[in-house]
């Protein structure tokens, strides 16, 4: 059996936000023993053809966390995101609170501070966030202690992060019936993918798994929660044992088929910067930069 760093029988209160242009779930996670919180992938809303950025969806956040009478202490960012903005910046400033991802964001600031040609100006250090995670840190929400979990292959920074008997596995896994999610991002692999996968099918069975993401694939409602046995049993690219083989062979494939995000320009250019704008020229307005078959 393995070993982990905290106990998992404590059950946290876990309150989503769907987001549906962006088809992502936030979430406010709150220690059952006291009124501290944690903030998991925020949402910052984009018109991207119209350049404009505005906040509803992390205002509907503060908003429950207000009202609510919590105290906020983590923003965590499951990976850099491709597919939509983060909103932690925004909310950092509202309610306080640290922003959190894992250490390998600074080879997805080397691989991408190259893709949008930054200038030495741009930290590929990772100190535009307030706590970078290794694999089994452990961090608190109130009385809860919460720990992460290393989780590569759909980026080199992907993280799940356990808290109690909840888990929160960014684009790690999908719903049973969605599957997994893409490999062929740079530093991203189908095999170290895989492998991350078995890591969170290793954990209780009865553990809680939500979703950073769902499709509501063949039409049905949309779904962010299910379990370790659920998944280990029913998902369509990993379960009943489906091997290793079969997995990259199958997930390489069906990344050669993908298009990609609609967002993943603007994405990446924020989110690298722990949800920062790219900084203001001396007229005080920001640009994001669209890298000509760079991507």
């Amino acid at each position: 059996m393995t070993d982990y760093p905290v106990e998992m029988n404590v059950t946290p209160e876990v309150t989503p936000f769907f987001d549906p242009a962006t088809n992502t779930i936030s979430y406010v996670v709150k220690d059952p023993n006291s009124n501290s919180c944690a903030v998991i992938d925020s949402v910052m809303d984009i018109d991207y053809a119209a350049g404009r950025i505005t906040y509803d969806h992390a205002d509907e956040i503060i908003d429950f966390i207000q009202k609510n009478g919590l105290k906020l202490e983590w923003l965590i960012e499951t990976h850099v995101h491709a597919d939509h903005l983060s909103a932690a910046p925004y909310i950092q400033q509202k309610l306080g609170g640290k922003i959190g991802i894992g250490r390998n964001i600074t080879i997805v600031q080397d691989t991408f501070g190259k893709v949008f040609n930054e200038g030495t100006e741009f930290q590929r250090d990772g100190s535009q966030f307030d706590a970078l995670f290794d694999e089994g840190d452990t961090y608190k929400i109130g009385e809860l202690t919460a720990f992460a979990m290393h989780t590569p292959g759909h980026t080199p920074a992907c993280m799940t992060h356990v808290v109690g008997d909840a888990s929160f596995v960014g684009d790690t896994l999908f719903m049973p019936d969605g599957g997994s999610a893409r490999a062929d991002f740079p530093g991203g692999d189908a095999a170290t993918l895989y492998d991350s996968i078995q890591k969170v099918l290793a954990l209780p069975d009865d553990m809680r798994l939500f979703m950073c993401h769902d499709y509501g694939p063949n039409g049905r409602d949309i779904e962010w929660e299910t379990t370790v046995a659920e998944e280990k049993e029913h998902n369509i690219h990993v379960g009943k044992g489906k091997t290793r083989e079969d997995f990259i062979k199958f997930r390489t494939e069906r990344d050669a088929q993908l298009d990609m995000p609609k967002l993943i320009i603007p994405s990446l250019q924020v989110n690298m910067r722990a949800g920062e704008l790219p900084p203001a020229d001396k007229d005080g307005k920001h640009f994001l930069k669209v890298p000509v078959n760079g991507l």
